[in-house]
C-alpha cells in the first residue's frame, strides 16, 4: 500500500478514483484484513483527505454509489458515515473532548510520578513490549502516520486491557501521530474500545482474530481476552446542537481551517468573498509529520480559494479581514473551533445539518437514515 499522502485535493480525488477502480468492489469482504505496510490496501485510505475535507463525504458517497450501485456501495457508505456520526456525537457531547484533554494532562503528570507506569508507557509507544503485532503497529504509526483501522482497534484494546495503560494517553499518542487524526473519531473510538462510549460494551483484541486478519503475520501471546470494560462516574452530558449562522449579503472575509478545506462548495448564499484567510490550528502535540501535512493541505486550499473567488488568499494574521464580516465553515469541536475569532459567522453544510441531529445516541439511529441524509 502507498503510505504517502500528498495533501492536495487533486491527490485525494486521484486516490478515490484508484480505490473505486481497484479495491472498492472487494471492500466489504476484505476491509478487515491488515496486509501490512507493503501489502495490498483493503481500505480506501481516504481518511487523511476526509478528515480535512479536501474531499467531502457527499462526493465520496456519490462516487461510490455511481460506481457500484446502492447495494454494492452499502458497506463502504456506512463506514464513511461513521466519521459523520462521530463528529455529530461530539458536537452534542463536547465534554467528551474536554474530559479527554483533562485526563491526558493528568495522566502525563502520573508518568512523571509513577516509575512503573512510565516504563510501561515508554515500552508501548516505542514498540518494546514484546507483544507480537502491537510493537509493529506502534513503530508503523510513528514512522508512517498511518494504521489500518482494524490494527487501531487491536492496538487500543491491548493498550487498555493487557498493558493496563490509561486510555487517554493512548488516544493522545494516536492524535499526535495519525495523519487522519480527528478529535471526534479518535476520542470516541478510544472511548468505544474502552467500553465508555456504549457503556459496558468494549472491544477485546483476541489472538485468533489477529492471526486471521493479518494472514498469520502476527500471533500474540499473553493478551487479556476476558477483561471488564472501563467505567466512569458520569458520561458526557448531551447538549443541544448549536444553530448555524446565515452568511450576510455583500462582501465578506472567508476564514478556512483544517476541518473544511473545500471552500468552493460552501453554502455562502448571497455573500461575496472578497478576502480569504487560513487558520492553522494543529492537534495538541502534533508530530512534525502531521504539522507538515496540515500546512500543505491549508496551502492547497488557499490556492484553490484564491483562484475560485478571484481574491487575495493567505494566512489569517493581523488585520487580514479588514472591516468585513468574517464567515467560516462550521468547525466541529476541537482545535479549529477553539481557534476561531470572536464574532465569526459559522455556516454548516447540508450534509451535517441532515446527519448530526441523528448522531446523539448510538450509530444505528443514523445508519437507518443514511438514504435520507444522502438525498438531503
Amino acid at each position: 500500500m502507498d503510505r504517502t499522502f500528498p495533501m492536495t485535493r487533486a491527490a485525494g480525488l486521484d486516490r478515490l478514483t484508484a480505490f473505486l477502480a481497484e479495491a472498492g468492489a472487494d471492500y466489504a469482504a476484505s476491509r478487515n484484513t491488515d496486509a501490512g505496510p507493503g501489502g495490498r490496501t483493503t481500505t480506501s485510505a481516504l481518511s487523511p483527505y476526509l478528515r480535512r475535507r479536501l474531499i467531502t463525504e457527499a462526493e465520496v458517497v456519490s462516487a461510490a454509489e455511481a460506481a457500484f450501485g446502492d447495494g454494492g456501495a452499502e458497506k463502504f457508505v456506512s463506514e464513511v458515515f461513521w466519521r459523520t456520526y462521530f463528529k455529530g456525537h461530539l458536537e452534542t457531547h463536547p465534554a467528551a473532548w474536554t474530559d479527554f484533554l483533562a485526563l491526558a494532562a493528568a495522566d502525563r503528570g502520573r508518568l512523571a510520578a509513577e516509575p512503573g507506569l512510565r516504563r510501561t508507557h515508554a515500552m508501548a509507544i516505542e514498540g518494546r513490549t514484546g507483544i507480537d503485532g502491537f510493537d509493529d503497529w506502534a513503530r508503523e504509526l510513528v514512522e508512517t502516520g498511518w494504521l489500518h483501522n482494524h490494527a487501531r482497534m487491536w492496538f487500543a484494546s491491548i493498550w487498555i486491557f493487557t498493558l493496563r495503560l490509561p486510555w487517554a494517553l493512548g488516544a493522545d499518542f494516536f492524535l499526535r501521530h495519525l495523519l487522519d487524526g480527528d478529535p471526534a473519531s479518535n476520542t470516541l473510538s478510544w472511548r468505544w474500545v474502552a467500553g465508555l462510549h456504549t457503556r459496558g460494551k468494549h472491544y477485546v483484541a483476541r489472538a485468533e482474530n489477529i492471526r486471521r486478519y493479518t494472514n498469520g503475520r502476527f500471533d500474540p501471546v499473553g493478551l487479556d481476552e476476558y477483561p471488564d470494560s472501563l467505567d466512569e462516574p458520569m458520561p458526557p452530558r448531551e447538549v443541544a446542537l448549536p444553530v448555524a449562522d446565515t452568511p450576510p449579503p455583500g462582501d465578506v472575509a472567508l476564514l478556512i481551517h483544517l476541518d473544511d478545506l473545500h471552500p468552493e462548495s460552501l453554502p455562502l448564499a448571497g455573500a461575496r468573498v472578497a478576502r480569504v484567510g487560513g487558520l492553522l490550528a494543529h492537534a495538541p502535540g502534533a508530530s512534525d509529520r502531521v504539522r507538515a501535512a496540515d500546512a500543505a493541505a491549508l496551502a492547497d486550499a488557499l490556492d484553490r480559494a484564491g483562484a475560485h473567488f478571484g481574491c487575495e488568499a493567505g494566512p489569517a494574521t493581523g488585520d487580514w479581514s479588514g472591516d468585513r464580516p468574517v464567515v467560516t465553515a462550521w468547525a466541529p469541536v476541537g482545535p479549529s473551533a477553539e481557534g476561531l475569532p470572536a464574532g465569526c459567522l459559522r455556516v454548516r453544510r447540508a450534509w451535517d445539518e441532515a446527519a448530526w441531529p441523528f448522531s446523539t445516541r448510538g450509530y444505528s439511529r443514523l445508519r437507518s437514515r443514511i438514504p435520507q441524509v444522502v438525498s438531503a
